[in-house]
């Protein structure tokens, strides 16, 4: 038998094969196939051109198909969120043109003494301030409640301090004692555990005796500052639509030229005002509370089961609850309150991954009771369902990182596969201006606005992960830092280089480091000018994960 079929066939045989096909021949042939063996063995360009092969084959029979799948799936979310923006707009212009006002839906009419009964005609409201080491805002949240214009004896603050830093509760007890000494009823109240977070404050809160002689509550944050016709303007639609069951201001931001940073909030938020809170209460007058800047009849806050503290946005949780019992809610935008955004971006990300992660849970958590539900008619159910948690709570955060952070920038990889015009540009560009009609003056910031929210779109999206599958950060609840004139009366204090590692968001980066190689890769090997955007992008995703937004200020620099 000749060796040297058998060394022919070396590069696709083991070791062991090898050296015993050796043991087979004579050891005057061994030289002579050992090194026809070896000239067989393929080299390093043979070794890339087989890979190069099997990468074209799994790119064929793997990658491809499911980069076309993820395509059109992402397709069919951009046009079902492109008509849910639609549908809003079309529902504000509606109410813009036929001047549907509040007043011309419900019933309204201005509270006045009563010649006999005097102030009594008026009924008992409850103010509740819930506060946790929020020294910065404590003062001028309390002088505001303070001030609203109710008889006085028609009306309790009560202050809710779960502060655990000493200085913060003395000062926020020194403020009640100074207000109560000036004739105003108001309360100081603790407790020895934060159970529950904000909800459980305010579930102890409405346990105390005289708050059963109250019909409405009011609730504002430590940074709300509401003016003194509050009350005179929400209380009149509770007394004379019984039907109603929450009124909700609008928030105005006093620090919204603060920073960039702020400014895009701005822009996001009157967006939610402007158009979604407007169009929930238009329709179907449901809408999720805000937490803050709304009253409550508190015969429908307790019929609906009172505070609950299942989820990390127990506002909306009582909103759902309440509605699913048949109430009405009311927004009203020319009902600003003063209030504060956040200014670090610590403070933001911890807001934000609340704020996505909290009603994805819930949504998880209620869905079945929504479709279970008597008392609300199927088109409700289906708003609910389909435009508020659905496309506003999971589909928007989705369609904004996965489609325009990661797969649009893959199709420079798959030449193949082309996204339409209209998807990659057309829908993009008229959701981005429906949504600007919410602040029409920060127009000339819509361009940093896109690139800053695609680049928070990753931690909202985990946080959306981790809400519908109730894992990792779920319960987590992180009060949001208030700062107050902290800012503009104290000097802000070098950081160590020691803080930068604090600042750095290690997932961005990655983000932003594969943006720029699809820019790269599509300036040398690309037949368009997506490589614009890509590049711009990425830039958005390195400021974002170097921390570089916003003011950074260290805990240090608004302790006393």
């Amino acid at each position: 038998m000749s060796p040297l079929p058998i060394f022919h066939r070396l590069p696709h045989a083991t070791f062991s094969s090898f050296f015993l096909s050796l043991s087979q021949v004579g050891s005057s042939k061994t030289s002579v196939a050992f090194l026809n063996a070896f000239k067989s063995i393929p080299t390093s360009e043979d070794i890339i051109a087989r890979i190069g092969l099997w990468w074209q084959l799994i790119r064929a029979v793997v990658l491809l198909p499911v980069f076309k799948f993820l395509v059109v799936l992402c397709l069919v979310m951009s046009v079902m969120f492109f008509v849910e923006v639609m549908y809003m707009g079309i529902v504000v212009l509606y109410v813009k043109l036929f001047k549907r006002k509040p007043e011309k839906i419900y019933k309204w009419e201005a509270m006045e003494d009563d010649v006999e009964c005097g102030s009594a005609s008026y009924p008992m409201v409850l103010v509740q301030i819930p506060m946790y080491n929020e020294k910065e805002v404590c003062e001028q949240s309390i002088a505001a409640a303070c001030k609203i214009s109710w008889p006085s004896n028609r009306i309790m603050i009560q202050v809710l301090d779960d502060s655990t830093d000493p200085a913060s509760k003395e000062l926020v007890k020194r403020e009640c004692d100074r207000w109560s000494k000036e004739g105003v009823n108001i309360t100081f109240e603790i407790r020895d555990n934060r159970n529950g977070y904000k909800a459980g404050a305010l579930r102890e809160g409405m346990k105390h005796s005289y708050v059963k002689q109250c019909d409405y509550v009011a609730i504002f944050d430590a940074d709300f500052q509401p003016d003194p016709d509050f009350l005179h303007r929400t209380v009149p639609f509770l007394i004379h639509n019984p039907k109603l069951a929450l009124v909700q201001g609008r928030w105005e931001f006093v620090n919204a030229g603060q920073c960039m940073m702020t400014r895009l909030q701005e822009m996001s938020l009157s967006y939610h005002f402007t158009i979604e809170q407007q169009v929930g209460s238009s329709t179907f007058a449901f809408f999720g509370f805000n937490g803050t800047a709304g009253v409550w009849r508190i015969s429908a806050l307790n019929e609906s089961g009172g505070w609950n503290d299942q989820t990390t946005v127990e506002d909306m949780d009582l909103a759902v609850r309440a509605t699913l019992r048949g109430w009405k809610f009311l927004y009203i935008d020319d009902l600003k309150v003063k209030s504060e955004l956040p200014c670090s971006f610590k403070a933001l990300r911890n807001q934000q991954h609340r704020w996505t992660c909290g009603p994805a849970n819930l949504f998880r958590k209620m869905a079945v009771q929504i479709i279970r539900s008597e008392n609300v008619s199927l088109w409700k159910k289906w708003y609910m369902l389909y435009s508020f948690f659905f496309m506003r709570k999971i589909v928007a955060h989705i369609l904004t990182f996965c489609f325009y952070c990661v797969i649009l920038p893959a199709t420079v990889l798959f030449p193949e596969v082309t996204v339409p015009k209209w998807a990659a540009f057309y829908l993009p560009s008229l959701i981005t201006l429906l949504i600007a009609i919410g602040r029409l003056r920060s127009i000339h910031l819509l361009a940093f606005w896109v690139l800053f929210e695609n680049a928070m779109s990753l931690l909202r999206a985990k946080a959306l992960v981790m809400g519908l599958l109730e894992t990792g950060r779920v319960q987590e609840w992180v009060v949001t830092e208030k700062l107050g004139d902290t800012l503009k009366t104290k000097l802000i204090p070098q950081v160590p280089n020691v803080r930068f590692r604090e600042r750095v968001h290690l997932l961005e980066l990655l983000v932003g480091v594969y943006l720029l190689f699809c820019g790269i890769y599509d300036i040398v090997y690309g037949k368009n000018t997506l490589y614009v955007y890509l590049l711009f992008q990425s830039v958005a995703f390195f400021v974002v994960g170097f921390g570089f937004v916003g003011k950074y200020v260290p805990a240090s620099s608004y302790l006393a």
